[in-house]
């Protein structure tokens, strides 16, 4: 497979799979691995929402084979990066890549997974400076789709017991849990990632079950 000038390979460090950035889109952070690492093993079907090129859904699949992953990215340069890395690591009998938002996934698909991933838009449309780059825009801040529409839309299509693993900045924690709580979704796990000289926490991730009772437990934070 041939490599557009501005596309580059980015070893995944495991199982020999790359995943291909393009250096002028939105590319990945540590913050899409963290979340990968922090969802649950399950096997069944998994959906990863606006995800960019795919990192979360692909290193979640390296982690856990077995499993079979829709990803779902608005963007179209970035769903066909995706693809792009889909078909170099001849993944295709276990991951699909769509082109969609994720208010237009079909009804069809209401119920039948049992993880939803999502490495959100982490600021409030009008809050924070903005982009000049409207597709990195898109995936900074809440233009598109807020993080309330993405949790209603998972809620929806998990699976009794299915989970959603979401991260966040910390100060929208609590925008998290509420939302959690209106749809359905029983935290049950939650852990902070810090950094810097002083620790301190700069994110948290956040598993989400349907229809259980409630269980939380809160891990050790993790550095990055």
């Amino acid at each position: 497979m041939q490599l557009e000038k501005d596309e580059r390979l980015e070893d995944l460090m495991i199982d020999g799979l790359k995943i291909i950035q393009n250096v002028n889109l939105y590319r990945f952070t540590s913050d899409a691995v963290l979340l990968s690492r922090f969802a649950p093993k399950i096997r069944g079907k998994v959906a990863d929402f606006c995800s960019g090129s795919g990192i979360v859904g692909i290193n979640y699949y390296a982690i856990n084979k077995g499993v079979t992953v829709d990803e779902y990215e608005l963007q179209k340069d970035l769903a066909a990066l995706c693809e792009k890395t889909i078909e170099y690591n001849s993944l295709g009998e276990h991951i699909k890549s769509y082109n969609m938002p994720i208010q237009n996934i079909p009804s069809e698909k209401d119920g039948t997974y049992s993880l939803v991933l999502c490495n959100p838009p982490y600021k409030k449309v009008n809050s924070g400076e903005k982009n000049p780059d409207d597709h990195i825009a898109l995936c900074r801040h809440e233009i598109a789709v807020t993080l309330s529409e993405i949790i209603s839309i998972a809620a929806k299509k998990l699976k009794y017991g299915g989970r959603l693993c979401i991260c966040q900045r910390v100060e929208r924690f609590t925008d998290i849990i509420i939302n959690m709580k209106e749809n359905g979704l029983e935290p049950c796990r939650i852990q902070f990632a810090t950094a810097g000289k002083d620790n301190k926490p700069y994110l948290v991730l956040v598993e989400g079950a349907k229809g259980v009772k409630p269980q939380l437990k809160v891990l050790p934070s993790i550095g990055n």
